[in-house]
């Protein structure tokens, strides 16, 4: 399987990391969807939205099972107003398609703040940059690679 840009950051990082694949159906949800066809926790399965707060795009990481608290997002960014991006744009940004848009190896920099909850566990899964490809590595270096900001950005 070829590499993505998130898989080629954790290499060349040196970073210990898993690629778990798993067959994408079209229709379905892509991160419950993921969680299902590899047997995990969905707690420990982080999706990535990409919303805008204050003008600029902010990478929201948390499970899939909540939704993006996009008040509690843009506080934890020092911004006040947030909404989900278009489609459109994350993609430009990232140069991820979406369902497949990874926090790390993004084309542009983004501000990226990880849900708290990560913080729970040795190892979380996140995409890995193409749709049916999870990345399972430890929190501490998602953040570290991203630079993000952990906060509760999570409502459920």
């Amino acid at each position: 399987m070829a590499g993505t840009p998130a898989t080629a950051l954790l290499d060349a990082q040196r970073v210990a990391y898993q690629v778990h694949s798993y067959p994408h159906r079209a229709g379905e949800a892509y991160g419950p969807e993921a969680a299902r066809a590899l047997g995990l926790d969905p707690a420990r399965v982080f999706k990535t939205l990409v919303a805008e707060v204050d003008g600029g795009l902010t990478v929201g990481v948390l499970p899939v099972t909540g939704t993006l608290d996009l008040k509690a997002l843009a506080s934890a960014v020092g911004g006040k107003r947030a909404k989900m991006a278009e489609i459109k744009a994350a993609e430009r940004a990232t140069g991820y398609v979406a369902g497949g848009i990874s926090p790390l190896g993004q084309k542009k920099r983004l501000r990226i703040v990880l849900d708290a909850s990560a913080t729970d566990y040795d190892t979380v899964f996140c995409s890995g940059g193409r749709r049916g490809l999870e990345v399972e590595l430890a929190p501490g270096d998602l953040v570290r690679l991203t630079g993000a900001t952990v906060a509760a950005i999570t409502s459920y």
